[in-house]
C-alpha cells in the first residue's frame, strides 16, 4: 500500500472501461479519487473496495454529463465536498455507429454535450485550482481524432475537438507547471462498442483488442510524464503517422472501407 499523497484526482466515466482503469491507477499510487459516472450504485461499490484495498479516500458522485448542465452540476458537487482537485481526467464519452442520415438528432446532440461540452466546462471551472496546485489534465480523445470517420461522423468530429482543445491548452499552460495530455486510444475492450452498437463494424469485428486496464495504465503513465499526445499501441501509432502523409479524401475513403459493416 502506497503512502497517501494528499493529492486528489477527478475521473469522469469511472464506473468501467478506461476511466475505471485510470482511476484505479491513481488510487493504487496513493492519491485520493473522486469518481463520477451515471451509475451511482456501481461507483459506490468501487469506492468501498478501493478505500479498503488502497487506503485512500474515494468519493463517488453520480453525474449525467450528457445533460446541458451536467458538468456544472458535477463541479458544484465536487466543490461541496471541500476537496481540491490536482488531477482532472475527462474520460466520459460515447460514440454511435451508423450513417448520419439515420441517426437521431437528440442522440447526436447528447453525444456532443458529453464528449465536448463536459470536458470544456470541467477544465475551465477546475483550472484555477489545478494551476495553483501545479496539477495535470488528461482528456481522453481517440485515434478517431486524427481523421474524418464515415459511419461515426459526429463521434470522430467530437474527438477532433478534444484533441485540438488539449493541444492548445497544453501550449497556453507552458511555464505554469500544469500539463495537458490527450490520450488517443484505438478500439479497446470496454463497454464502448456495445453503447455505440458497432459490433458489426470492421474496426472491431474479429479483432483482438487491448484491455481497458492496459490502455488505462499506459494513459496514466503518459499523463504523469507530461506527454501532450499519447497513442497507445505500435500499430495505432504507425497508422496515424501514415495517414498524415495521405490526401484527406483518400484518408476518408480508407476509414470508410475499414469501418463499414461486415
Amino acid at each position: 500500500m502506497k503512502t497517501r499523497t494528499n493529492k486528489t484526482a477527478l475521473v469522469t466515466g469511472a464506473s468501467g472501461g478506461i476511466g475505471k482503469a485510470i482511476a484505479e491507477c491513481f488510487a493504487r499510487e496513493g492519491h485520493d479519487v473522486v469518481i463520477a459516472a451515471r451509475s451511482t450504485a456501481a461507483l459506490e461499490t468501487i469506492a468501498a473496495g478501493w478505500q479498503q484495498r488502497y487506503g485512500v479516500r474515494v468519493i463517488a458522485i453520480g453525474a449525467d454529463l450528457a445533460q446541458p448542465e451536467g458538468a456544472q452540476t458535477l463541479f458544484d458537487a465536487v466543490a461541496a465536498t471541500g476537496v481540491a482537485i490536482d488531477f482532472l481526467v475527462n474520460n466520459a464519452g460515447y460514440g454511435l455507429f451508423g450513417e448520419f442520415k439515420d441517426s437521431r438528432l437528440e442522440d447526436d446532440l447528447a453525444m456532443m454535450t458529453l464528449n465536448m461540452m463536459a470536458p470544456t466546462v470541467l477544465a475551465r471551472r477546475l483550472l484555477p485550482q489545478i494551476i495553483a496546485r501545479r496539477g495535470r489534465i488528461m482528456n481522453v480523445a481517440s485515434t478517431a481524432a486524427f481523421q474524418p470517420g464515415p459511419y461515426m461522423a459526429v463521434y470522430y468530429a467530437t474527438k477532433a475537438y478534444v484533441l485540438s482543445l488539449s493541444e492548445a491548452l497544453a501550449s497556453e499552460l507552458d511555464g505554469t507547471g500544469v500539463t495537458v495530455t490527450a490520450l488517443c486510444p484505438g478500439p479497446t475492450q470496454s463497454g464502448f462498442q456495445d453503447k455505440a452498437a458497432m459490433q458489426a463494424s470492421g474496426l472491431v469485428q474479429g479483432k483482438r483488442l487491448p484491455s481497458s486496464e492496459t490502455v488505462g495504465a499506459a494513459g496514466y503513465r503518459a499523463m504523469m510524464a507530461g506527454k501532450r499526445v499519447y497513442i497507445p499501441g505500435v500499430m495505432n501509432k504507425m497508422m496515424q503517422f501514415s495517414l498524415r502523409l495521405a490526401p484527406r479524401k483518400m484518408v476518408t475513403a480508407v476509414v470508410k472501407r475499414m469501418s463499414a459493416p461486415r
